[in-house]
């Protein structure tokens, strides 16, 4: 097992300047209207913002997408947008980033998922969703996976489900398979209840909502804890499993039975939006660059310590990174 150095992470940086990741789920643009609070509405019991400026961001897959881009790999994205001025501007940042953009699909029949946020003083007040969570058609389904088979190079997938109707069963199926039979491996962030859906993954990261989801129980004490990670292992199939426990760190299980404990290294919290875009992009990335899994997981749980510490979505990049593994020293965690 590698220690946790900053001369380790830089070599998996610079290695990871030769890999290709692909994302593929459901995109989304990330919308921000920021400004200031000092009174009360006397329409209503609600803050009045004075605007100060609009952003918008690469959100969802595409955030993790940009997450990897930004450690220093080659990211593709694939997904699927409406015929809309969201589209637009998603495709135009994704360009903007330097981001592969040419998997992005154009789905007639739908919107692009778009999530306002309206910050006051640094903090969400209130979250608007555009969205249709319908199946997309066959017809996009054959583009993505004529997308898939015919990329030379691809050293990780990852499958970034926000459930909004891009992944379905049939679909994570196929790029399963087509993954297994290059030997590539599929990291998964999942949203929908069933576990079978995610069969054949390398490596599985629900967070504590989504493994209690899935299992019927919640994973309300360490006992209850271990056996959601094993029980996850059973039904997925999957070298690993990663469970993210928000304050409490992260838990990565391996199929031979051993178990290591990720303790949190979170300064300060302004806002977790993105967090586990982050973790998985982390992941896949050094992972595909030649880490092993353990200490890949600990830069990842780094990584999200770092950007759950600013306000909005942010990106974590190979310097901050660096910086970041240089204050917190060994990152690898402990068996238990």
């Amino acid at each position: 097992m590698h220690q946790g150095t900053v001369a380790r992470t830089s070599e998996l940086l610079v290695a990871a300047e030769q890999v290709h990741v692909v994302v593929v789920g459901d995109v989304m643009l990330d919308h921000y209207y920021w400004g200031t609070v000092s009174r009360v509405s006397p329409e209503a019991p609600v803050p009045v913002v004075d605007l100060v400026r609009e952003s918008f961001h690469l959100g969802g897959a595409a955030n993790v997408a940009a997450n990897i881009r930004a450690l220093g790999a080659s990211a593709a994205l694939i997904g699927a947008v409406g015929d809309d001025p969201a589209g637009v501007q998603l495709r135009s940042l994704a360009k903007e980033g330097q981001i592969d953009a040419s998997g992005i699909h154009t789905a007639e029949d739908r919107p692009t998922t778009m999530k306002t946020r309206i910050i006051g003083n640094n903090q969400q007040l209130i979250r608007l969703d555009r969205e249709s969570r319908a199946e997309v058609s066959e017809s996009v389904v054959e583009r993505i996976m004529d997308d898939v088979r015919s990329r030379p190079s691809i050293d990780a997938i990852v499958l970034q489900d926000y459930d909004k109707g891009l992944l379905s069963a049939d679909l994570m199926r196929r790029i399963i398979d087509v993954a297994q039979s290059r030997s590539i491996p599929v990291f998964v962030d999942p949203k929908k209840t069933q576990a079978d859906l995610y069969h054949g993954a390398f490596v599985f990261k629900p967070n504590r909502k989504e493994a209690a989801d899935m299992l019927g129980y919640a994973l309300t004490s360490p006992d209850l804890i271990l056996r959601a990670g094993q029980d996850l292992l059973d039904r997925i199939d999957c070298a690993y499993v990663l469970l993210t426990l928000g304050s409490k760190g992260m838990m990565l299980f391996h199929r031979t039975g051993e178990v290591r404990s990720v303790p949190t290294v979170a300064k300060k919290v302004a806002d977790v939006s993105g967090a586990g875009d982050t973790v998985i992009a982390t992941l896949a990335t050094l992972v595909a660059a030649g880490a092993d899994v353990a200490e890949a997981a600990g830069i990842a749980n780094i990584a999200a310590g770092v950007v759950v510490g600013e306000p909005g979505i942010v990106s974590i990049t190979a310097p901050v990174l660096l910086e970041a593994v240089r204050e917190d020293g060994h990152y690898i965690g402990s068996l238990l």
